[in-house]
């Protein structure tokens, strides 16, 4: 008995040196990795400060011998313009008067074309038409390369500049030279602006054999609003399946997104998140839920349209509805617009638009430059035929007019019919 005492006494001893040493190998290896980091920091600050005076003496050799005197001001801010362009396509330095007119156009009206726009691979790339708006009643579509503004050449512009150059006064017209996959010579459009007010549902029907549409154009303040009244129109109308129209909807508020996705999944599910370099950038967002629990919208099949001009929010949608197979995405890749900018102050009055943060899908998929690829690939064809509508009112005027034949939108009846079929036989 004593000596197995003994035995158990010294294995202890044993177990608690090992204990010992594990906390303490682990506690170096923590110490010797915060000693790393702050080392890694001070060599990045280090080599960061000796690259000043290469920048402070290229400045006074441009001062000092340009061809003409150059005001200090505009070399510095040129010097920021060019700094923050070169980090990606939506970071940008913003002049006093730059700064200020953003503040402003946030919060009033517009005159515009109806279109959004973004610097890729250092070419004006539009990211979709708004439909109903100018642009898109134009004939410009998402991908077109927007080479000349007014005759004048886009090259190296800004997306600050280019903004400025296409809004104006509604009822004035600018002239937009753009390049188009597939096309040999350049498209010129000429377009008036307009006040830009645009609802964010845009159609909501019911389909043949039940099925329910919604064509939502936008992601603004109103559209939970707007989509929640078309869902309910839909409900009462007895819908049994869904398709969520995301095509060429260029997103806006990432709340709104939110709120969307909230209508189909349900409460407390991972919609996205964000993630930077700093802790505060890291964010995650979550289902809020729809008040109605026992909603259809929760459950019944639904097919989720996108294409090139689906963008930012429109992504967060989608991407949150294919990672948890709530729905089938259907069309063409998204666009890849999928990042936090964030504005700063700076002293004198001027200003910093900076991408501070990435968004990501629930299972971490980065939506940036990668886009969301749809679980069916399917490339739109333009035919004549009418749609088949079931609400009466529209009936009345089908056979009166002819609609663009949507494949896309026919592929996704087609296949919300065998879904239906398929979830009968299998519940049998």
């Amino acid at each position: 008995m004593k000596g197995f005492k003994k035995i158990l006494f010294l294995s202890l001893i044993i177990v608690a040196f090992t204990f010992f040493v594990i906390i303490k190998s682990n506690a170096d290896k923590k110490e010797k990795t915060a000693v790393n980091n702050i080392e890694e920091q001070t060599q990045t600050e280090e080599d960061f400060y000796q690259e000043i005076p290469v920048f402070t003496e290229a400045i006074t050799l441009i001062r000092k011998g340009y061809v003409q005197e150059v005001d200090s001001k505009d070399l510095i801010y040129g010097a920021l313009r060019g700094m923050l362009s070169s980090l990606d396509s939506h970071s940008q330095f913003m002049d006093p008067k730059e700064y200020e007119e953003m503040k402003i156009e946030t919060k009033g009206e517009f005159g515009g074309v109806g279109i959004v726009i973004t610097v890729k691979d250092n070419l004006l790339t539009v990211v979709s038409p708004i439909e109903d708006t100018p642009a898109f009643k134009a004939g410009i579509k998402a991908a077109d390369v927007i080479v000349k503004i007014n005759g004048k050449s886009t090259k190296n512009i800004t997306l600050y500049d280019a903004v400025g150059k296409i809004r104006g006064e509604p009822g004035t017209e600018v002239i937009l030279t753009t390049i188009r996959q597939g096309q040999k010579e350049l498209l010129d459009f000429t377009i008036v602006r307009a006040l830009i007010e645009v609802k964010a549902v845009k159609e909501v029907k019911l389909l043949t054999d039940n099925i329910g549409y919604i064509k939502l154009i936008v992601f603004n303040e109103k559209t939970d609003e707007e989509l929640e009244e078309a869902l309910n129109k839909l409900e009462k109308e007895e819908t049994d399946s869904l398709i969520l129209d995301l095509r060429n909807n260029p997103g806006g508020l990432l709340e709104a997104a939110v709120e969307v996705s909230s209508k189909f999944i349900r409460r407390g599910k991972l919609i996205v998140y964000t993630q930077g370099r700093e802790k505060k950038q890291t964010m995650r967002f979550r289902s809020k839920g729809r008040e109605k629990k026992n909603s259809i919208f929760f459950s019944c099949p639904l097919i989720v349209l996108v294409n090139e001009g689906s963008a930012s929010a429109s992504e967060i949608v989608a991407g949150a509805i294919q990672d948890y197979h709530r729905g089938i995405l259907l069309g063409s890749k998204t666009f890849g617009k999928g990042s936090v900018q964030t504005v700063l102050p700076l002293s004198d009055g001027s200003g910093l638009r900076l991408t501070t943060a990435k968004y990501f899908t629930p299972l971490g998929r980065c939506i940036r430059d990668e886009g969301i690829a749809p679980d069916i690939i399917s490339k739109i064809k333009n035919q004549i035929s009418n749609i088949q509508i079931k609400n009466e009112e529209e009936k009345k005027d089908e056979n009166d007019k002819e609609e663009v034949y949507d494949s896309q939108l026919q592929q996704a009846i087609d296949l919300l019919k065998g879904v239906r079929v398929y979830q009968k036989q299998t519940s049998k």
